[in-house]
């Protein structure tokens, strides 16, 4: 396994806490690494950065806390996150051998010991959490009635688009004509996050194959498209798509442009109707790619919990500066370069 630029200069949060009081603990908060069972960083790097998304780790642990039902994805990482929440020591490691498993069994992509993508699998576990709860909503229906004895209005029409779950709630971006979880990013060379979200929201002409079908004229007609934001999602996960295909290296490589990201966000992209345009967004967590490729390389997680930053590097857990967190900007120099750059940007609301 490739490892990530080691002998960093943070201290050990470890060290740092257990030479003082269990009052120097946010109460109910711990700190757990998790062990990888074979290049499952991207795994690891991405749990926890869940984990500290507060709003999802209350909803799994609220799940935890129903009737127990056939083992699946979300129910092991349900079983994880309350075995974190629940530890009798505020710091150390734990393996999510169960979680792993089950995900290696689900899904052939990640049945093997090769490096993954973490937006893949972020992408590929919330999806996966919306369908199973989808799929237990039908399942309760009975007689026109959920489990709960509410009145089910789409019980009669098969055809019924599903009602949106608690993940759609926390991450669901929608535009006029999309529904997003996450937004996908163009990056360029020493730029900002507000730079990459502009050119996401540039205004793109429709024509020849892509030519627009006009009800009205009954024909394909060139028109402009520009993507704003209509519902801002209580969860904004940004994805930087630093892996592009070069034709004349025939594989990926990555890009490892500066791309500011800041501790506070607002988007700027939003449409004329939009539902609360002025929300503001706090960074709480950065899943960061070390290396110089898709298939090559590791991932950390650098999270925020309370008024201070942690590094989670699989099993080591850090305490690091906030200033710290320009050193995952990325390179000022070169496409292609072994460097630390943040590739998913966790940022929640403050309302």
């Amino acid at each position: 396994m490739w490892f990530c630029l080691v002998l960093r200069r943070y201290i050990l949060f470890d060290i740092v806490f257990s030479q003082g009081a269990n009052a120097s603990f946010p109460v109910n908060e711990h700190y757990f690494g998790l062990v990888n069972f074979g290049n499952t960083c991207y795994c690891n790097s991405v749990l926890q950065a869940l984990y500290f998304c507060r709003p999802f780790r209350e909803k799994i642990l609220a799940y935890r806390s129903q009737p127990r039902r056939k083992e699946n994805l979300l129910t092991c990482l349900a079983d994880l996150f309350h075995s974190i929440a629940n530890q009798k020591r505020k710091v150390g490691v734990i393996p999510p051998k169960k979680f792993i498993t089950r995900l290696r069994k689900e899904n052939e992509l990640f049945d093997n010991y090769m490096q993954q993508d973490a937006h893949e699998f972020l992408n590929y576990l919330l999806n996966t959490i919306a369908d199973l709860l989808q799929e237990e909503r039908k399942q309760e229906k009975t007689n026109g009635r959920l489990a709960n004895g509410t009145l089910d209005s789409q019980n009669n029409n098969s055809n019924a688009t599903p009602a949106p779950t608690w993940v759609h709630e926390i991450f669901q971006i929608s535009s006029k004509d999309e529904d997003f979880l996450d937004l996908s990013v163009d990056v360029e060379q020493n730029t900002s996050i507000t730079h990459c979200l502009r050119g996401f929201s540039n205004t793109e002409t429709l024509c020849s194959e892509y030519k627009y079908y006009c009800e009205e004229c009954r024909s394909k007609q060139e028109a402009h498209k520009r993507m704003r934001v209509k519902k801002l999602p209580m969860i904004l996960a940004l994805h930087l798509k630093r892996f592009k295909y070069m034709e004349q290296l025939q594989r990926y490589t990555k890009l490892s442009y500066r791309v500011v990201f800041p501790l506070e966000l607002r988007l700027f992209n939003t449409s004329g109707d939009a539902t609360n345009p002025e929300r503001l967004y706090d960074l709480v967590a950065v899943v960061v790619h070390c290396g110089s490729g898709p298939n090559r390389g590791h991932y950390i997680a650098i999270v925020k919990s309370h008024d201070f930053w942690l590094l989670f590097d699989d099993d080591i857990v850090e305490k690091i500066d906030a200033q710290a967190i320009e050193e995952f900007y990325g390179l000022t120099s070169e496409i292609s370069k072994n460097s630390e750059s943040g590739y998913i940007l966790f940022y929640q609301s403050r309302d």
